[in-house]
This record gives structure tokens, C-alpha cells and sequence, in this order.
């Protein structure tokens, strides 16, 4: 099975960064093992965000789908 990939919104690699830097500034304060784990979230959507936008096309994904005659 072919490797696919969505395209993903803006919102969502702005949302990583915000978990990001709230895992480095504010959470370390309270709990780092939540720190640790939102960060690590945080960096795999941002991960997640960055392969989106290197090979998602959207034109693969606004192509209508075929409908199955019977």
C-alpha cells in the first residue's frame, strides 16, 4: 500500500508550536512529566505539519471519488 498524505491546515502547525513552546515555558513549573509530553506531541505535529507541506498535494484530495455501479 502507497504511502499518502493529506494536507494538513496552517492551524494545525500553529497549534504544535503553541504546545510547544507552552511545554518549555509554563508546564515545567507545575508537572514536567506533563511538560514532557505535551512537547513530544507538540514536535510530532509539527513533524506531521512539515511532511504535509513537502508532499501532500491537494489536488489528490479534492478529486472526486468514483461511485461503485452495482
Amino acid at each position: 500500500m502507497a504511502f499518502k498524505t493529506a494536507p494538513l491546515n496552517s492551524a494545525f502547525m500553529v497549534m504544535a508550536l503553541l504546545a510547544i513552546i507552552f511545554s518549555i515555558f509554563y508546564l515545567p513549573k507545575y508537572s514536567e512529566t506533563w511538560a514532557f509530553t505535551v512537547g513530544f506531541l507538540g514536535v510530532i505535529m509539527l513533524v506531521a505539519s512539515f511532511i504535509s507541506m513537502t508532499r501532500g498535494t491537494p489536488d489528490d484530495q479534492l478529486a472526486p471519488i468514483p461511485k461503485k455501479s452495482k
